[in-house]
């Protein structure tokens, strides 16, 4: 295997609902739901069953023709977001690359204008281990042995409008940011944040990215984060809970932005495969046939008043901060790594943002007993 991995020293065999079961057959609590990709649990009745039936039938023609199931899934995007246009891939960071992609071409299709090439992005943010998306991403660490990494990228400090103010010019075609900097340190963003970014987009001809890949599909107790914030981006990628376990990304744009795209501008050879556009359709209808949205405004609420009470309670506690079922639980000392492994040897899984923060990302089927 490659080297660029660094795994627990740990093996899964199987998995059910919200656990995970090693070769020991010991059972763990997954609070990390394979970095918020597991938002149905392992195993849920209905994606096995839509997986079954699915690769019986048909699981991939390509691009070149279309599949019931990339129809289906495309439409039921579209709508959630409102009338928008759907591309389809297999990630987050090809979800990322494609609204780069297209933001460029829109500036230079609707304006003819091939200087307006340039992006705002913010300091600790992550967009993807792709070029493009690596670029985006402000934090210098990713970019360590990587350079030249694509010029054109400007960071601007979370929640300080006035950094964006100031980096936002004629040459911009988009601002790109997550509404929750998850990798960042779970970071919120002030009230009127990313409605203020918003208004210098369109007083200054750019458009607006945000990647939900980590928070969206649900995780924060609305289908888009962006629900929260009263803003309605140009653009918005999704990923992760989306495929229920199985690799998809997705691209919405607004009609406008749309015509960036044409026959020939982007493409992929596996994106809207009819297996993952299949799972991906179910894991939407699940959502709105058992109010999981309505049950992770619920326990996730319940969730971080528990993690605020235990900050209240440990003085080695920081603070709490997250929403609906992202949450980063922050120590004053570097004790993010030893409580990890303290918690796997407990039973918890849970992952580290950084020396001084855990990150807790239940299935968004997690019960307050969890």
């Amino acid at each position: 295997m490659s080297l660029n991995f660094r795994q627990a020293p740990i093996v899964f065999m199987r998995g059910q609902g919200v656990h995970l079961f090693d070769r020991n057959d010991k059972r763990y609590i997954d609070f990390v739901s394979g970095i918020a990709v597991m938002g149905m649990g392992h195993s849920h009745p209905r994606i096995v069953e839509a997986a079954t039936k699915q690769a019986r039938e048909l699981w991939h023609v390509s691009n070149l023709y279309f599949n019931e199931a990339q129809i289906l899934l495309s439409n039921m995007l579209s709508d959630r977001y409102g009338d928008g246009r759907v591309f389809l891939c297999n990630s987050g960071a090809e979800a990322v690359e494609a609204a780069l992609k297209l933001a460029r071409r829109y500036a230079f299709v609707k304006h003819g204008d091939t200087k307006r090439n340039e992006f705002v992005s913010f300091e600790k943010s992550f967009h993807g281990r792709t070029l493009g998306a690596l670029s985006a991403t402000g934090q210098p660490k990713y970019h360590t042995g990587f350079e030249p990494i694509i010029p054109g990228f400007k960071y601007a400090r979370f929640n300080d409008i006035e950094s964006v103010k100031e980096l936002v010019n004629s040459n911009t075609c988009a601002v790109i940011v997550e509404p929750i900097q998850a990798e960042g340190g779970l970071i919120l963003p002030q009230p009127g944040f990313l409605s203020a970014i918003k208004e210098i987009c369109e007083e200054r001809g750019a458009l607006l990215i945000l990647d939900e890949v980590q928070v969206g599909s649900g995780r924060t107790g609305t289908f888009f984060a962006y629900e929260q914030e009263g803003v309605k981006p140009d653009i918005v990628t999704l990923a992760k809970a989306l495929g229920a376990g199985i690799p998809i990304g997705a691209m919405i744009a607004n009609q406008e932005a749309s015509i960036g795209f044409q026959p020939g501008s982007h493409g992929s050879t596996f994106a809207g495969n009819a297996l993952a556009a299949r799972i991906a359709q179910v894991f939407l209808e699940v959502m709105e046939e058992e109010n999981l949205l309505g049950h992770v405004q619920e326990v996730g609420a319940y969730m971080g008043k528990e993690l605020n009470a235990l900050c209240e309670r440990f003085d080695c506690l920081d603070s709490a901060r997250g929403r609906g079922f992202i949450w980063g639980l922050a120590f004053n000392k570097e004790w993010a790594p030893e409580t990890v492994a303290l918690a796997m040897k407990k039973g918890l899984l849970v992952n580290k943002l950084n020396t001084h923060t855990i990150r807790l990302l239940p299935p968004l089927i997690s019960e307050r007993s969890h």
